[in-house]
């Protein structure tokens, strides 16, 4: 039995041991820069800037002479008779029917085609070379709304982790008093509904413990699948004190710096393109094309075939292929005119853009100076809170005060620290807004 207990408690230690090494001590930057690797859209967007230029390639190739080569085997096991006036021959007013051709044919071809002017290629490689600086530009915001998304994140479960600890403290300082009643019931110098009441106390702390501890854990688990994490790692945010910063309101937002604006802007030029590659329609394209090639044939099987009755022969051609539009019943112009009012409505698009941008600045900007007057009054709070705590904790070791009026100081001082809390999460959430604001998102990585 001894070592049955002696091997369970080995594998206890084994498995809290693993369970530590496990666990990530993740600090903010830490979790932007996984995120930035690890996670989904991140990986496509950077994939995308590398497809970009497989795009210019293919729309290059198109420019670039094109080489082909082709060959056929012909068995003509019926050849077909043509009708011949008897003259030809010395025979007037006869007809004679004569088999044309061979049995066995064969060639090989080697084509070449050159565009010499086609507007539409030109316009479409102008297209790919905007295309993969639409992906880069795309890729930049996609990070961008990453870190926005992670940093939410990793503040939500700060705010959840420093609740926590203030209701653990709330709860420690509870548990300690219930001792010091029922030390004071069993000398017969309290009431037992006091201690009732104080072990009421505990227990309701424990249990608003108990729901913190799973809302901890579901933020946790949104904070690991923010940033491309395995649910099964278990993580730890370190205690860091988040500093204000008030000067951040001194940085003037410029709207035509956000990636938002300049993906638009790319938009329009990509749009810009596709209407010039319809009005491309309306120009004369004009190609080289060449061909060499080898013909066999007789009455045998032609190919590797020596005999005299297989003739071969060699034939090559070279041309200029040039086509004029003339009139295709006004297809151009309405596909000019539909690119045309794609191209409005992306500027309607960019103006309202925009607007919400300039409308969450202005509310970033608000929350931020909301915040630093609420962190400062919260600041204030917790100071008195705590002092009203301690001389409430010895009026009632003193019979100066009752028990109603310490549980309420315990409970103001865990709400003074909570709301301080709250107030820091919202500061930063507006902070966030700001920077997103100002085209500095990226900053939260290097601080």
């Amino acid at each position: 039995m001894k070592r049955i207990q002696l091997v369970v408690a080995v594998f206890l230690v084994a498995l809290s041991g693993n369970r530590a090494s496990a666990q990530e001590t993740l600090t903010l930057q830490q979790a932007l820069h996984f995120a930035l690797e690890h996670k989904a859209e991140a990986q496509k967007a950077k994939l995308d800037v590398e497809n970009a230029q497989y795009l210019i390639d293919e729309t290059r190739g198109s420019a670039l002479p094109q080489i082909s080569g082709s060959g056929t085997l012909t068995y003509n096991p019926m050849l077909q008779k043509s009708a011949l006036p008897g003259e030809i021959i010395g025979k007037p007013g006869e007809t004679m029917m004569v088999a044309l051709g061979q049995k066995w044919q064969s060639n090989a071809v080697l084509s070449v085609n050159q565009q010499i002017f086609n507007q539409a290629v030109f316009t479409g490689l102008k297209a790919a070379k905007n295309t993969r600086e639409f992906y880069q530009i795309n890729s930049t915001l996609t990070d961008e709304t990453l870190i926005e998304k992670v940093a939410g994140a990793y503040y939500q479960v700060f705010q959840l982790q420093q609740q926590l600890q203030t209701i653990q403290t709330n709860l420690d300082n509870t548990i300690k008093t219930q001792k010091v009643i029922s030390g004071l019931v069993d000398a017969g110098l309290a009431k037992k509904i006091d201690l009732d009441r104080t072990v009421v106390a505990v227990n309701n702390l424990e249990a608003g413990r108990q729901q913190m501890v799973n809302s901890l854990q579901l933020s946790e688990n949104a904070l690991k699948f923010a940033i491309g994490m395995e649910m099964d790692k278990d993580i730890v945010l370190p205690n860091e004190n988040f500093e204000v910063n008030a000067s951040i309101l001194m940085d003037e937002p410029n709207v035509e710096n956000r990636s938002e604006i300049k993906l638009l802007n790319k938009q329009s030029e990509l749009l810009e393109l596709n209407r010039k590659a319809k009005i491309a329609a309306y120009y004369p394209t004009l190609s080289f094309s060449g061909n060499l090639g080898y013909l066999g044939m007789g009455p045998y099987f032609p190919v590797l075939n020596n005999n005299k009755q297989v003739n071969w022969s060699g034939f090559s051609g070279l041309g200029l292929n040039l086509s004029i539009p003339i009139f295709n019943g006004g297809t151009t112009r309405a596909r000019i005119n539909q690119s045309e009012i794609d191209i409005k409505k992306l500027k309607a698009d960019m103006e309202d853009t925009k607007l919400a941008l300039a409308l969450a600045n202005d509310n970033a900007r608000a929350q931020i100076k909301n915040s630093l007057l609420t962190l400062d009054t919260n600041k204030r709070n917790i100071g008195l809170a705590k002092d009203v705590l301690e001389n409430t904790k010895n009026n009632y070791q003193n019979g100066l005060s009752n028990l109603t009026e310490l549980l309420d100081a315990e409970k103001a001082y865990a709400d003074a620290q909570n709301n301080y809390t709250t107030s820091l999460l919202n500061y930063r959430i507006a902070e966030i807004q700001v920077l997103k604001a100002n085209g500095n998102l990226k900053s939260l990585i290097n601080n």
